[in-house]
């Protein structure tokens, strides 16, 4: 099975190519086999990836917007999809494809059953819902640093939180900057 991915390499707008540049980059680093079609060059690419995208996933003007992506004939989704299922982690289910041994998707397929029964107790307990846990990042500071990583700036030092948005910045002291992520 085929990835298709679906751009437009003469695009004019910033904003398509740097969503194209993602999808294929981190398909690539991922050594995920994929077809790159351009829709720009070839009337063809062009008509087939606006007939087979589904009417629920168009704009309103009702033409779809590249990068697509397509596993052969079946529609995956656009960049929005993309993105998301990649910051979930289950980006081989969107694609169709069955995860590496060994990675997170898998882990988590594995873990499910056992979240379960632990997902019930915590509710009763009031702990955090797996959703609500999903929407605190962490981003690092080193030690003397005003600076999180992520470009904004913290007042204090200790644990900050922003509600609003979700993030959660932490000072981790002197010791090596543990790996941004999400928890």
């Amino acid at each position: 099975m085929v990835i298709k991915v679906f751009v437009a390499t003469s695009s004019g707008s910033i904003a398509i190519r740097k969503k194209q540049q993602e999808v294929v980059g981190f398909l690539e680093a991922n050594k995920i086999d994929f077809k790159e079609l351009d829709i720009a060059g070839d009337e063809d690419n062009r008509k087939w990836m606006r007939e087979n995208v589904p009417g629920e996933k168009k704009p309103q003007n009702g033409i779809p917007l590249p990068p697509q992506i397509f596993n052969e004939e079946h529609y995956c989704g656009d960049f929005d999809s993309f993105f998301s299922a990649k910051e979930e982690n289950i980006i081989y289910s969107f694609l169709g494809l069955a995860p590496p041994p060994g990675s997170k998707e898998t882990e988590k397929t594995e873990e499910s059953g056992e979240n379960e029964a632990q997902k019930e107790d915590s509710e009763d307990t009031g702990d955090l819902s797996e959703s609500q846990e999903k929407n605190v990042s962490v981003c690092s500071v080193t030690a003397g640093t005003k600076s999180n990583g992520c470009g904004d700036y913290l007042r204090n030092c200790g644990t900050v939180a922003d509600k609003a948005s979700g993030w959660q910045w932490v000072d981790y002291g002197p010791q090596a900057e543990p790996p941004l992520g999400r928890v």
